[in-house]
């Protein structure tokens, strides 16, 4: 299992948000592709990049920073955020991102899912935040009526490269991340499943790996992170043990 560090973008600038709510956001760092630097330098292996701004609006919004990060980093990196079409992954792609995110077009249109792991394989990842098990969308503005199961299943045998699974009443709250909903998702799936949302200890990567197993392949991480509860590098030691 990989540790993967987040930078969440909102007005080109590196921020955290507690429970995806735009108002309550924390600036960490004025430069993202210096954090994304920072990451790498401390051993990451792949970055996760969100455009929130994007998310809110369902079109790009901080490509610049977006395109200054790629530039600046040679890890592997996975970009979401207000991406809804071909055009705009192929824009991304060529960017240097190594894998887009989908969200929202995901849930509302599936066809696209499939027609881009055909035309990019092995590049595409599906985002699935619930809320309190139902998927939500828009920037998580809006729940809809789907548990996270039932959307994950219905990208079997697309090619998807992985599930990004976030519990949004975690994610920024350091209050661990859901173990049991992450684990019976995996094995719901064969589709590789990333965690994400409340980790705040050593002690909540040390609970991911116990259901590796179970298909979890990565989780990420931003608050805890920043805040300093622990380190990059010795999360990463952690999970080399």
């Amino acid at each position: 299992m990989i540790v993967i560090p987040a930078i969440d973008l909102k007005d080109g600038r590196c921020v955290r948000l507690e429970q995806g709510l735009m108002e309550r956001d924390t600036v960490f760092c004025d430069s993202p592709a210096e954090q994304a630097r920072a990451w790498q330098d401390q051993g990451a292996e792949l970055l996760h990049i969100v455009d929130l701004n994007g998310a809110f609006a369902g079109e790009p919004r901080n490509r610049s920073s977006i395109e200054e990060i790629a530039g600046a980093v040679s890890i592997p990196t996975q970009l979401g955020g207000g991406i809804r079409d071909l055009e705009t992954i192929e824009a991304y792609l060529s960017l240097g991102i190594g894998r887009v995110i989908l969200g929202t077009a995901a849930q509302r249109n599936p066809k696209l899912v499939e027609d881009a792991c055909r035309r990019f394989p092995g590049r595409i990842v599906v985002g699935i935040d619930a809320k309190n098990g139902m998927v939500a969308v828009q920037g998580w503005a809006e729940v809809t009526g789907v548990t996270a199961r039932e959307l994950a299943s219905r990208f079997e045998g697309y090619g998807v490269a992985a599930i990004i699974y976030t519990d949004i009443a975690r994610d920024g709250m350091l209050s661990g991340p859901n173990i049991d909903a992450t684990r019976e998702l995996a094995e719901a799936i064969s589709i590789p499943v990333i965690a994400s949302g409340g980790v705040s200890t050593l002690a909540d990567i040390t609970n991911l790996m116990a259901i590796e197993a179970s298909g979890v392949t990565g989780v990420i991480t931003g608050k805890a992170l920043y805040t300093g509860a622990f380190s990059l590098s010795e999360a990463i030691a952690l999970t080399k043990k």
